[in-house]
């Protein structure tokens, strides 16, 4: 299978089987939108000796294994290692987002904390169960996990502990609304945490809107600072600062910019998943969602290309590196590797199946007890999900988020169509950025290597003079070459 796709004047080939993109010129788009892909698109003015030197290349890279490779239909082998809890140390916030999931902290349930006992007994459960593995991982969560920070700090302390007894080692994350930031917990965060999740929407305006404080005001200007501090702080370890977009900011790359303009850039911008009739986004509003991903594409490169650069999260794919193929088709981890766990010690698939009863799995203190819901999950992988078979995005998306699927379709298999055209769109642009660095990195290393007469010349030829795009197909090496 082959995808073909343009972006601004730019024309594109993703082989999926081998992982491999391509950048072409219209006409080799055209003639294989037309023959391969069944598309209604004119090739009447492709003449028969371009047709000729198309095929050849495309034959030329077919014997290579880099165009229509047959695609690997191979069922992942689980374990039932666990290596992976999310921690709900808490479920109750000093917030009270509108799209929030959780319920505003409560996952629709009485507001508790996690007891010290319990959250001990969960790192005695994620040790006993993890098998060989040696490097674990723990998720704090909530609500704000920064109410409950003595538990969290005495957890972190007790998990280094037991983990090199075991000869293991913890690798922890906090996810943190921020308004609890200061010189202590920033200072915890910085020598104990792998990474940190920090909630900021963008603009003030946007934010406030929705991310309100339990007294109803917004929550922008308490939060900005402490998160900037944070940062500069940090140093080399990770961070990034989430959003979430809904129908009120449709124009969310502004969003975007706005947090990489205060320093902030490490980031990611979600779109919202709600049902509220005026947050939830809509197939209507496809085209304007698109057109923000390609806006904010063009915006980052520009950044990039003047030394301002920033990561965002969902542009970054890796077609050379990157999971080995097994990860791929696994999908999420959750239910099988991965467990949340609630206050009381109960386990769940994953935070967003969090206090639902059709999904409680056992406890910290009794082990897996519902055994079946396991092998419902560990079965599931991207070929479990029959819609996934004809879209060029299955090897890269792994078949879309089983909480997303469950909640709007009734089926952990079945995708969720609204994230399903956001993932495709944001994959197109990944790609172009992709191809773009190495086209600048190219030239960075042909001028280094050029001769200083040569490099004036270039400057003073005419634009209309320089060489046009040629049928010829630019290969990259292969995804899966970790296999």
């Amino acid at each position: 299978m082959i995808h073909v796709f343009s972006y601004r004047d730019k024309n594109y080939i993703y082989d999926v089987g081998s992982g491999s993109l391509h950048e072409c010129d219209k006409t080799t788009a055209d003639y294989l939108k037309a023959k391969e892909e069944g598309q209604d698109v004119d090739i009447t003015y492709i003449s028969d000796e371009e047709i000729k030197n198309i095929l050849a290349d495309v034959e030329g890279l077919k014997e290579q294994g880099l165009l229509f490779k047959d695609e690997v239909n191979t069922y992942p082998m689980k374990s039932d290692e666990v290596k992976a809890l999310c921690i709900h140390i808490c479920h109750d916030c000093n917030f009270r987002c509108r799209y929030c999931f959780a319920d505003e902290g409560a996952y629709h349930a009485e507001r508790e904390f996690m007891s010290e006992e319990t959250a001990k007994a969960a790192v005695d459960f994620l040790i006993a169960n993890s098998g060989k593995r040696k490097v674990l991982e723990m998720d704090f969560f909530g609500g704000e996990p920064l109410m409950n920070l003595g538990v969290l700090k005495n957890t972190v302390y007790y998990a280094k502990e037991q983990a090199a007894k075991a000869g293991k080692k913890f690798l922890f994350t906090t996810t943190t609304n921020a308004l609890l930031l200061n010189d202590e917990t920033i200072k915890f965060f910085n020598e104990e945490m792998e990474n940190v999740v920090l909630s900021l929407d963008g603009r003030k305006e946007v934010h406030d809107a929705i991310r309100k404080t339990v007294n109803g005001k917004g929550s922008f200007d308490y939060v900005i600072g402490n998160i900037k501090k944070f940062v500069s702080l940090r140093g080399e370890k990770s961070y990034y600062v989430r959003g979430t977009f809904t129908a009120k900011n449709l124009d969310f790359s502004k969003d975007v910019l706005f947090i990489a303009d205060q320093g902030l850039d490490s980031i990611s911008m979600e779109p919202v998943v709600t049902e509220l009739p005026d947050l939830e986004i809509k197939a209507e509003h496809l085209p304007a969602i698109e057109k923000e991903y390609e806006n904010l594409c063009d915006e980052y490169l520009r950044r990039l290309a003047e030394g301002k650069g920033f990561n965002f999260f969902h542009f970054n794919i890796d077609l050379e590196g990157g999971p080995c193929l097994s990860k791929r088709v696994s999908a999420c981890g959750a239910g099988n590797e991965y467990f949340s766990v609630v206050p009381s010690g109960d386990l769940y698939p994953c935070h967003q199946f969090a206090g639902d009863k059709d999904f409680y799995m056992g406890s910290v203190y009794e082990g897996i007890t519902r055994p079946d819901i396991r092998e419902k999950f560990k079965n599931s992988c991207l070929f479990t999900r029959k819609k996934c078979g004809d879209c060029f995005a299955k090897f890269i998306c792994s078949g879309g988020c089983n909480a997303n699927n469950y909640h709007f379709n009734g089926d952990i298999n079945e995708p969720y169509e609204m994230t399903c055209a956001m993932m495709k769109k944001r994959i197109e642009c990944a790609m172009h950025i992709l191809a773009e660095k190495k086209a600048r990195t190219r030239m960075r290393q042909c001028r280094k290597s050029m001769p200083q007469r040569q490099k004036q010349m270039l400057r003073r030829r005419p634009k209309s003079s320089r060489p046009r795009n040629i049928p010829h197909l630019r290969r990259s090496a292969p995804h899966f070459a970790k296999n």
